[in-house]
């Protein structure tokens, strides 16, 4: 096929589905036991240059945990895939974890505002930028997990998107018409929040997938944090629940209420406050790096976070405000694990 014309800017990422494999292959396929703290699995897994995507979507079943954990650890040089990225990427920026990202929606934290601690960190520390929308990010994993180079797509076409991307634009055999070639994207390494999984990596997550299937079957290495550990014979009992297989996991962390403040679907709501209040601190330097240092970097671990944000009684309190009736005065089954009457 003919390139038409093509994104000005460099792939972050090589594309290449054998070099893929390759790594792929040596990953062990053996059912063995995968749980480990927060700080071992950073250890282990997030390196220097590393390609890394965050699962979920905006401030929804985000990792917290284990992004509090790569800034605490002063982890720099890594590659983001800004694929839906709010809050996580406001951790990282505040971190100055990245120096690349593909952007498709980051800086905003949707209703909530514009994090200036992201745009600081985008614009003072000369972050490379490489443009594309979110449906792009998720079919260039799409394309990742299928073990192709690259899906055809109409995304993109006659914007300024394109023309700062790295996509390509060819004339399709069968129509004639112009397509888009999204470029597979293989992050190095994946970091995905869920409900429930075994100490294998087995894992289940209710609620709205986004990419996350995809993501886990595209990533060199994935890292799952859960809210609870269940038995592996419950997930024999159930496969089909399963959304992400123990052979994609590479370590398995335990983590209840791992992704606050933001909102575990049938688990605990967004804490509303406390992400206000890193945006209003954010508008100040100094009063970001007194407020940073305290909740993250001088912070032991999660669970210190955790307390300091009001410990269990505040998580009590967002549990009860995800499971406040409709208006009319029934539960969501999806939002109580299907216990609702």
């Amino acid at each position: 096929m003919d390139v038409i014309t093509q994104g000005t800017l460099p792939l972050l990422s090589d594309p290449d589905p054998e070099k893929a494999r390759a790594v792929f292959k040596k990953k062990s396929r053996s059912m063995t036991p995968k749980v480990m703290s927060a700080s071992t699995a950073v250890e282990r897994f997030v390196h220097p240059g590393d390609y890394l995507v965050v699962g979920a979507f905006g401030a929804v079943r985000i990792p917290t945990v284990i992004l509090h954990e790569i800034v605490r650890k002063h982890i720099t040089g890594l590659k983001f895939g800004g694929h839906t990225a709010t809050h996580d990427c406001q951790i990282l920026s505040a971190g100055h974890a990245f120096d690349a990202c593909d952007i498709a929606y980051v800086i905003g934290l949707e209703a909530r505002g514009l994090s200036k601690i992201s745009r600081r960190h985008f614009e003072r520390d000369d972050v490379e930028v490489i443009q594309w929308t979110n449906a792009a990010m998720a079919w260039r994993l799409k394309a990742a997990a299928m073990g192709i180079p690259f899906l055809p797509a109409r995304n993109m076409l006659g914007t300024d998107t394109l023309e700062y991307s790295a996509a390509k634009v060819v004339r399709c055999p069968y129509t004639n018409h112009p397509l888009v070639l999204l470029p597979a994207l293989y992050p190095d390494l994946a970091i995905i929040h869920v409900h429930e999984a075994d100490i294998y990596g087995n894992s289940r997550i209710r609620g709205i997938l986004v990419a996350d299937e995809d993501l886990a079957r595209a990533s060199k290495k994935v890292i799952v944090t859960c809210e609870r550990l269940i038995p592996h014979e419950e997930i024999r009992r159930a496969p089909h629940l399963t959304n992400i297989p123990y052979y994609c996991v590479d370590a398995v962390v335990e983590a209840p209420f791992g992704s606050y403040p933001g909102n575990m679907p049938g688990e605990y709501f967004s804490d509303e406050d406390h992400l206000r209040l890193w945006l209003d601190k954010g508008k100040d330097e100094q009063d970001f790096e007194a407020f940073f240092k305290k909740y993250v970097l001088d912070t032991a671990d999660f669970d210190a976070y955790l307390q300091l944000c009001g410990g269990l009684k505040r998580m009590q309190e967002l549990r009860r405000l995800e499971m406040l009736p409709d208006e009319n005065g029934r539960l969501d089954p999806d939002q109580t694990n299907g216990q609702a009457n």
